[in-house]
């Protein structure tokens, strides 16, 4: 069925992920929005999700948590919006996404939190130096129109939020190959459509 999604998001929060996915996938859902020091700790929502964080996604019986997660769920559960290559042709799409859930959200969020990796412990952490992360991903983003190739796919949901809350907050250089990516990204209606709804929320506090 497709009308038992239910959203427990924040709009300001990576819910906006979650969202702009099912606005791209283009079925009915709720949304909950839940605030951060008190009904995202409650025990009804704790009963859902442990780790009292949005978002979290709800299917029938099946509840997801992790914005990569959701994403590539979505585009399983609803393959005719056509937003996941198919199966033999996964490899990028599974790269991609997760390069961005695994090695550049964790340099990100280290830089962001002023942490420096000493040189001899690089190999202790997943993404080695921030520099190799942006490198690796401008090269990406240099050689196809999309992250996993000539077709917009869930991935591109997933990567071209961090790109995009990257470079509005300043955690990620504005390099050409990033800008110009996430500006076709942001032309989509899905995402525009995503965009309105949470301001929307977040207008209503």
């Amino acid at each position: 069925m497709t009308d038992d999604l239910m959203l427990y998001t924040n709009p300001m929060s990576r819910g906006r992920i979650a969202r702009w996915m099912l606005e791209e996938v283009g079925v009915p859902y709720r949304t909950e929005v839940l605030q951060f020091a008190t009904s995202m700790k409650d025990e009804r929502y704790l009963a859902i999700n442990p780790m009292g964080k949005v978002p979290c996604l709800v299917h029938g019986r099946s509840v997801i948590t992790e914005c990569a997660a959701i994403c590539a769920y979505l585009a399983d559960a609803f393959p005719s919006a056509g937003l996941a290559p198919a199966p033999d042709a996964r490899a990028s799409y599974y790269r991609w996404m997760f390069f961005c859930a695994g090695p550049m959200e964790a340099a990100v969020t280290n830089r962001s939190l002023g942490v420096d990796v000493p040189p001899e412990k690089e190999r202790m952490v997943g993404y080695g130096h921030f520099q190799d992360v942006m490198n690796t991903l401008e090269l990406a983003l240099r050689s196809n129109s999309y992250i996993a190739g000539d077709d917009f796919t869930a991935a591109d949901v997933y990567v071209g939020s961090q790109i995009g809350w990257g470079l509005r907050f300043g955690s990620i250089e504005k390099r050409p190959a990033f800008e110009q990516y996430f500006g076709r990204l942001a032309l989509r209606p899905a995402y525009q459509s995503a965009n309105a709804k949470d301001d929307a929320a977040a207008s209503q506090g």
